[in-house]
């Protein structure tokens, strides 16, 4: 693996820094196997263009990866991802994209807002079985010695025919 290599062909209009990256460069640079990298671009959120069997991956890709992980940190559904990414590229501009980027962190926040309500409940349920748990121990007294872990000792059970 090269590390964060990266190689510049100029291609005809385009500026003369064009950056690319190999699909193991992506992978290492923000930590993702190549199979990852695949993923996304099986699931329509990565375009490389492609030289023969090899991918060529641009800056877009990068930002857009970059972008990926971020959401998924939030918790946004790939779905969500692509939407906002499709609107990235639409040529609708910044606005549509951000106004739905909101929506999608609003949404988000409401279920951890949620989730966080869960746990609270959890934990003061713990809390309280914990509480009485003790009260019980210690209302038992001293506790007797454990009787033998692996054998119990069978005890004879007499039926009523005999």
């Amino acid at each position: 693996m090269t590390g964060s290599r990266r190689t510049s062909t100029p291609e005809p209009g385009a500026q003369a820094r064009d950056v690319h990256y190999t699909i193991s460069q992506l992978a290492a640079e923000f930590a993702l196997t190549t199979r990852a990298i695949r993923f996304y671009e099986d699931e329509g959120l990565l375009a490389p263009r492609r030289s023969g069997q090899s991918r060529i991956y641009g800056e877009r890709e990068r930002t857009r990866v970059k972008l990926i992980l971020r959401g998924k940190r939030l918790g946004l559904a790939l779905a969500e991802i692509r939407e906002i990414l499709d609107l990235y590229d639409s040529r609708e501009g910044d606005q549509r994209q951000l106004a739905r980027f909101i929506e999608a962190l609003d949404h988000r926040r409401r279920q951890l807002e949620v989730q966080r309500g869960d746990i609270d409940a959890l934990l003061d349920e713990i809390g309280a079985i914990e509480r009485d748990c003790r009260r019980r121990l210690k209302e038992a007294g001293p506790a007797r010695p454990a009787a033998p872990r692996g054998r119990v000792a069978a005890t004879p059970v007499r039926g009523s025919d005999g």
